[in-house]
């Protein structure tokens, strides 16, 4: 280790040592040391010039702490660019000096007073002042800006724009306003006549105004985030085309509101959703036996008053839950669903019945509407109902503030951090993620024998979704024709000619539509445009997005449920273990291959391709929908793809193993520039699903056991690492890097020869994925490894966004043995760390390294590598396995970590 600190000699921490030991965090991981910069350089960073010219014509002054404005800059008035950003400027005196000023970036300071002598940078052309605390601009400031192109302003406090930003209306070409106060959209923005690019997002706009729309110039918009009527969300979501033909429609007949609530039934397997589900929707008392108990979802809708209720009842088995996070969505009532009788007052039961499901809600969906129901309660005893409701309803509050507490304690430490301005993006996150907390109402007891309790829960969610501080968008203004096409489409899929399952070709439903005295002139792209919207609001299902179902429409979304079970399903092996003989016989298959089969599956958590099919059809002949199985499964036996695995690679729940060969002469061509498909070769498929593996040494042999020199971080997830996320990012990572190993909580992974390893550690109040990835040598050597790393890191930090209140941090373990300290990762800008320092030091144990060690960065003079002996990995790949009906050979290669 000494070889890789600066003269091998420990140093002491330039700051207090005593500050640099902090708690031990819940959900952040273990004491974090500050790892600090050994010097920083508080002088100005030497401006970039042209060479070409004696006067400096852009100056970068990126975190620099600065809080005036350096005289040396102010006296260059040849200057036309300037980068301020993450510094601590509250007021940025002397500017109006730079009057040849063209890009002005002042993000992420502490602006609160929008600077007036901006007024004078006449020819200025880009400005940013996002991330500041403004709450006003005053009038007389783009009227002097007619040059102005770009105008960054998200994430201040503004409420309003003033009248003068139309001004720019020939010169602004992008502006965004996103995060921050407006209820009412701002009428300068009508006026820019050449604006192509406007974001609106996470503010508070109830209706958009056509005439946005009605032009030539706009070509991107986003508006997600906003608690919108007209157009819906869901409209938004479309593009700007969808909503132009939305405002289109409207002018043929007067918006018609709908009043619409998709609500989830959670809770652990046999707590009475479906009885509760059922009985709501028949207005009367429905017992649903434990054999008829939900398996994966299921999906009914009906009206209570002037609503329409889609229910969703969601199984309460671990094994259907990995499927649930394609279906939860945002701006939905969440019915929890909790046994009473089982219910115990302590940790353990609370954590099963109640605590699971707040934790994943709150990671999945912050901000849902969260209605408690108590179940059994004609099982329980008197007393016990009201002291049960008590402990969960403490108990729950307890579990948010701890919540909130954690952020806040995140949100301090990087506001004490000695350089915060290399935090702000992260700060910005965990300030987001503190305004959305889920909304948790009264837990309702009820007895799902007693008409009156059913009556009365029906009376709850009515009062609650009427109120529009909890659902602001419950109401959506919707054109005539949507209505139509919904009230047609559940018509043809209650008819007769239609199959069970409902699944349907797009144009042939087109046709269908078309037959309709009052759709016939109803043309594709509209159609599409509602079968969008009806997709968001989950009534259908149609994945567009996805090559091999862009043209199947799912009017039974029941069915596309009953897809995933076939595969993500509890007690698989058994499963498995009972397909008939006469389904091996018609798949070409015998006793012996079957029992291989689950062998393989138990070991390894792969089946191949006639396995799947053999599954499958005896599945479903069970069920009685044989007639779709070619359609699911593919009609070539041993290659054709279907349905089913286009939805699950979709959705990340298995991945094809694929096989290598070493030349194939049917390959296309590959031409830069052009799609390229690649050729399926001629063996067996085979499919690994994450779900289901086990633990194994494997891994852990082919790495060869960890050195105290590899590069390693951490990335932790607070609270916890979700359930599934691991196997998601499995087959996200996988599908990447073809040759890999996996076990249930280890991954490795090979890149060009050189290995990295992903281990998951999920344990309460300290849940991360480890990073490890053996020491280069050379600058070629770093910045292959670092810009591996950081590609996975990036899959880490992509899978997340799909969770918005899970947060993320990265952090470096300190090289030196024995130091708990961490360095926490500054902000990211592109695939490097914000940083310029070439050393860091310790906080904790006073030790110095290069940056290049702890931090994705290439070193400037590399050091000599420590000597040691050569680590060989024995590599293997799927890609070179075959598998037979009863043998596994395996080709291998020798591969030298050097």
């Amino acid at each position: 280790m000494d070889g890789e600190r600066e003269g091998g000699v420990p140093m002491q921490s330039p700051g207090r040592r005593g500050a640099t030991q902090e708690e031990e965090t819940k959900g952040g991981g273990r004491a974090i040391g500050r790892i600090r910069p050994v010097l920083r350089c508080r002088a100005m960073a030497q401006p970039r010039a042209c060479p070409e010219q004696d006067c400096l014509r852009e100056v970068t002054l990126s975190t620099q702490r600065l809080r005036v404005l350096p005289p040396a800059v102010l006296s260059n008035p040849a200057l036309e660019s300037l980068d301020l950003d993450r510094n601590k400027l509250r007021s940025i005196a002397g500017i109006s000096k730079l009057c040849n000023l063209k890009k002005l970036i002042l993000s992420k300071n502490e602006i609160v007073d929008f600077p007036k002598e901006i007024q004078r940078l006449v020819w200025l052309e880009k400005l940013e002042l996002n991330q500041n605390q403004i709450r006003v601009i005053p009038e007389g400031i783009f009227s002097h800006l007619p040059r102005l192109k770009h105008l960054r302003l998200n994430n201040n406090r503004l409420g309003a724009l003033p009248r003068d930003l139309a001004a720019c209306r020939g010169s602004l070409q992008y502006l965004n306003i996103s995060n921050n106060l407006f209820r009412t959209f701002p009428q300068p923005v009508l006026q820019l006549e050449n604006l192509q690019e406007l974001h609106v997002q996470n503010n508070a706009l109830r209706q958009l105004p056509k005439e946005l729309f009605q032009g030539q110039s706009l070509k991107m918009f986003r508006a997600n985030g906003n608690p919108l009527r007209e157009p819906p969300s869901e409209v938004c979501a479309g593009g700007i085309q969808q909503i132009l033909n939305y405002f289109n429609q409207l002018q043929h007949g007067s918006g018609q509101e709908d009043k619409r609530v998709k609500t989830m039934f959670l809770g652990a397997s046999l707590a009475g959703k479906s009885t509760i589900c059922k009985s709501l929707k028949q207005r009367q008392t429905k017992l649903v036996p434990k054999e008829e108990r939900t398996v994966g979802i299921e999906i009914s809708e009906f009206r209570i008053d002037d609503f329409t209720f889609l229910f969703w009842d969601f199984a309460g088995q671990l094994e259907y839950y990995m499927t649930h996070h394609v279906f939860i969505t945002p701006q939905a009532l969440v019915i929890l669903v909790i046994n009473l009788h089982r219910y115990q007052s302590n940790d353990d039961t609370f954590k099963d019945l109640v605590g699971f499901w707040i934790n994943n809600l709150s990671m999945r969906v912050p901000n849902s509407v969260v209605l408690p129901v108590g179940t059994h309660v004609d099982c329980c005893q008197e007393g016990e109902v009201e002291e049960k409701r008590s402990d969960i309803m403490s108990k729950i509050a307890a579990m948010l503030v701890e919540r909130k507490n954690n952020l806040a304690h995140f949100i301090n430490n990087l506001e004490d951090s000695e350089e915060p301005e290399f935090y702000v993006d992260q700060w910005e996150r965990l300030k987001e993620m503190e305004s959305h907390m889920l909304t948790i109402l009264d837990l309702v007891a009820v007895n799902c024998t007693n008409h009156r309790d059913i009556k009365r829960l029906e009376a709850t969610i009515l009062e609650h979704v009427r109120n529009e501080e909890l659902f602001p968008e419950v109401v959506r203004v919707l054109p005539p024709v949507y209505r139509q096409v919904e009230a047609a489409i559940v018509d043809i899929a209650q008819g007769e000619e239609v199959a069970e399952h409902g699944m349907m070709d797009l144009q042939y439903l087109l046709s269908k539509l078309s037959l309709r005295e009052h759709l016939a002139s109803l043309d594709r792209e509209l159609l599409q445009d509602i079968l969008r919207y009806l997709h968001r609001i989950g009534l259908i299902v149609w994945y567009e997005e996805i090559k091999h179902l862009e043209s199947t429409v799912f009017l039974q979304p029941t069915f596309l449920i009953t897809m995933f079970r076939l595969l993500v399903r509890y007690r698989l092996v058994q499963q498995l273990e009972s397909i008939s003989v006469d389904t091996l016989i018609a798949e070409h298959a015998t006793i012996r291959d079957r029992s291989n089969w689950v062998w393989t599956f138990k070991s390894k958590a792969m089946l191949c391709h006639r396995a799947v099919r053999a599954l499958v059809k005896y599945q479903l002949c069970s069920e009685g929908m044989q007639d779709v199985f070619e359609e699911i499964m593919g009609y070539k036996p041993h290659r054709g793809r279907g349905k089913l695995f286009s939805l699950l690679e979709h959705f990340e729940l298995c991945l094809e193993v694929r096989h290598a060969k070493a030349l194939n002469p049917q390959a296309c061509e590959f031409v830069p520039g052009k799609p390229w498909e690649t050729t399926r070769g001629q063996g067996e498929s085979w499919y690994l699903f994450p779900t289901y593996l086990n633990q194994t040494e494997e891994v852990a042999e082919v790495w060869g056991g960890d050195h105290p020199e590899d590069l390693h971080i951490r990335a932790y997830f607070s609270p916890e690492i979700p359930e599934g996320f691991f196997q998601r990012f499995l087959v996200k990572a996988c599908s990447f890097y073809s040759t890999h190993w996996v076990a249930k909580v280890t991954c490795l992974l090979i890149c060009n020869g050189k290995p990295l390893l992903i281990k998951e550690n999920n344990q309460r109040a300290y849940s991360y994925l480890e990073l490890r990835s053996r020491k280069p040598a050379g600058t070629t050597g770093f910045q292959f490894t670092w810009d591996f790393l950081m590609a996975v890191v990036f899959i880490v930090q992509k899978l997340s966004e799909e969770w918005p209140g899970l947060h993320v941090c990265v952090k470096t373990p300190c090289r030196t043995a024995g130091c708990p300290a961490e360095l926490v990762w500054p902000d990211m800008d592109g695939k490097n760390a914000v940083t310029k320092e070439e050393v860091k030091t310790c906080g904790t144990c006073g030790h110095r390294f290069g940056t290049e060690l702890l931090l994705p960065k290439v070193p400037t003079h590399p050091e000599a590598p420590p000597a040691q002996p050569a680590v060989h990995y024995y590599v293997t790949s799927y890609g070179t396995t075959t598998f037979g009906p009863s043998s596994i050979h395996v080709n291998r290669q020798n591969i030298s970590s050097e």
